[in-house]
């Protein structure tokens, strides 16, 4: 009986743990099954997914505008020019002369004989320019000239053998404020380096190197940053309208405002430049005090200090500042005017001047111990 009772509960065991082994299997086989299912589910999906999604395009579209930008950047491009400035510098005890950098600037090809136009503060102080062209090509250049009032200087390059693009030039005095303007130059180094903008104002008065202001500069928002100076101001034809030549920014780096030379301007100046090395504008032939002179003697007008010998001014009778015996300074004549435009300082009457040629008679106004005097006064070709 004992046997029979200890028969039935091994069996009872035995096939309880059948069971039990079953089951454990198949709770362990579904989560796989399961795992398995998904996986099938995402491939299903991501198939669903391909035959939804639309194929690449792999034609490029741009807009007309973006098109007509594109062509004025690669027609202008070969043009503009990276100039490099260093200075020679001998080392005492060796003697030997090592070259250093000094800054960086922009330029553009004038004519096919090799002048490239720049401002003159990018050369200013420097030794030696070195003119990179947009294809890489380099060059050594020499100063032609220099107008410093005007910040515009002429290098020229020996370009024997290599086709020149000269940039076509444009007009300034038809301009408007709001119309699209584009500057290609090589702003922190960067060279060829496009920015777009409008002029955002006309006639803006900007101070020149000589400390000589230039009138109806270019106010634009295309961005111009260090680097950029002496690259062009385009229209949208591509046509030079102006030179660029600053910025207006407390921090050094664009602000949105620049100034650009006008292009009537550079056009004026730059023959001269090319020809003579300098501007051959006619001149009074008197020495002027300073700005500074005159403000703290409390004059409004050209100081004259002195009058060069055998000058028109000499024989229009100007009067010169002298010291009298007694050391006090006594001031000579003050330029009020010359014809109808009035002069309040120096600048004022270099840019009168301007609108003359040497031999021109004029009529200039003076201010002699308190009383206004008019002499006729033959003017001058400046030395």
């Amino acid at each position: 009986m004992k046997a029979l009772i200890r028969g039935i509960f091994f069996t009872i065991l035995i096939i309880g743990s059948f069971i039990l082994g079953v089951s454990w299997n198949k709770g362990i086989d579904e989560p796989e099954a399961d795992k398995a299912e998904s996986i099938a589910d995402q491939a299903s999906m991501k198939n669903n997914d391909q035959l939804n999604r639309v194929p690449a395009d792999n034609a490029v579209r741009y807009t007309d505008s973006e098109e007509a930008t594109i062509a004025l950047f690669e027609e202008a491009a070969p043009s503009v020019t990276f100039i490099t400035t260093s200075n020679l510098r001998s080392n005492y005890w060796s003697r030997n002369v090592s070259e250093i950098p000094r800054g960086t600037g922009s330029g553009f090809i004038w004519d096919k004989t090799g002048h490239i136009i720049t401002n003159y503060h990018v050369i200013k102080g420097a030794d030696r320019a070195t003119v990179t062209m947009a294809d890489g090509q380099t060059f050594q250049a020499s100063l032609v000239g220099s107008a410093p009032e005007k910040d515009l200087a002429v290098l020229k390059i020996d370009a024997k053998g290599v086709t020149l693009r000269p940039i076509p030039l444009g007009r300034s005095d038809a301009l408007r404020v709001g119309q699209s303007v584009y500057a290609i130059g090589n702003p922190f180094g960067l060279d060829q380096t496009l920015t777009t903008g409008v002029i955002s104002a006309l006639g803006r008065e900007i101070m020149s190197q000589a400390d000589v202001p230039i009138k109806d500069a270019i106010q634009t928002d295309a961005a111009i940053n260090p680097g950029n100076s002496g690259g062009p101001l385009l229209d949208s034809s591509g046509r030079l309208i102006g030179v660029n030549t600053a910025i207006y920014s407390p921090s050094g780096a664009y602000a949105g405002i620049g100034f650009s030379i006008p292009v009537d301007i550079v056009n004026s100046v730059v023959p001269d430049l090319i020809q003579y090395g300098k501007v051959k504008r006619p001149t009074i032939g008197v020495d002027l005090a300073t700005s500074q002179m005159a403000a703290r003697n409390g004059i409004k007008g050209a100081l004259v200090l002195g009058v060069f010998e055998g000058s028109g001014a000499e024989k229009a009778g100007v009067e010169t500042s002298y010291r009298d015996r007694y050391g006090r300074t006594l001031l000579g004549d003050v330029i009020i005017g010359i014809n109808d435009d009035p002069i309040e300082n120096n600048g004022q009457l270099l840019l009168a001047l301007e609108k003359y040629e040497a031999g021109d008679r004029v009529k200039l106004k003076v201010l002699r111990k308190g009383k206004v005097t008019e002499l006729d006064l033959v003017l001058d070709v400046a030395k």
